[in-house]
């Protein structure tokens, strides 16, 4: 369970979907810029390791460890872009080598390979749609306009809401986003929201970027 290559991982963390030219429009139009990249790169463990193979995601084989080992995001609460999300414990396609996003585009995924809320260290990956032509606007289609000190809450299968705010907000192509640094195990805890944004390919049926928000405990 490993994904072969560094654009279908970027492909995984955006969840890509069946998009429609008038997304571009409403999406790919507006970039969002970036802020705050140098503060979150030094979230990351500066001794850390690059991967093995450094297109590949740390997948490990298995369920979720029983008895309360790790604390799975179920909900998602962003005032700023008034998004109120289900959150759901995904892995990796194993037909596509893609992050399994839910299909629903009003739920999001939290990297179940990854560390969980409770976590003194690392990366806890969510990622969701932006939209989709069948379903129209997804959970993160306002992640873009997300800025440094936004606050959010995420609320743990064990019913504690925990608070985050916003350092930085980047976009990258999928071909060039840092890997490693949002699906680490280590560095400073953080939480980390992946969607996709940038121009609008009609004929691949995607978007070119990632939109990548970084947040921190508050």
């Amino acid at each position: 369970m490993t994904v072969r290559n560094r654009g279908a991982l970027a492909a995984m963390a955006a969840g890509a979907a069946a998009l429609t030219v008038a997304a571009l429009v409403a999406c790919g139009s507006q970039p969002a810029g970036n802020v705050g990249a140098e503060e979150a790169s030094t979230l990351a463990s500066p001794t850390s390791a690059p991967p093995a193979v450094a297109p590949s995601v740390p997948v490990a084989a298995g369920e979720l460890p029983a008895g309360g080992e790790i604390v799975p995001p179920v909900r998602l609460v962003i005032p700023e872009i008034d998004v109120t999300a289900t959150v759901n414990a995904v892995g990796i396609n194993e037909r596509t080598n893609e992050f399994d996003v839910p299909p629903s585009v009003d739920q999001i995924g939290w990297y179940r390979y990854g560390p969980g809320l409770e976590a003194g260290a690392g990366s806890v990956v969510i990622a969701g749609h932006v939209d989709s032509a069948a379903q129209g606007r997804g959970a993160f289609f306002r992640l873009r306009e997300l800025d440094q000190g936004d606050t959010l809450t995420a609320t743990g299968s064990d019913g504690t809401a925990r608070r985050y705010r916003v350092v930085a907000r980047e976009e990258y192509a999928k071909t060039r986003i840092p890997l490693d640094r949002y699906f680490a195990r280590d560095g400073k805890p953080r939480l980390t929201l992946i969607t996709c944004g940038g121009p609008f390919d009609a004929t691949a049926r995607r978007y070119r970027d990632n939109i990548v928000v970084t947040a921190v405990p508050a």
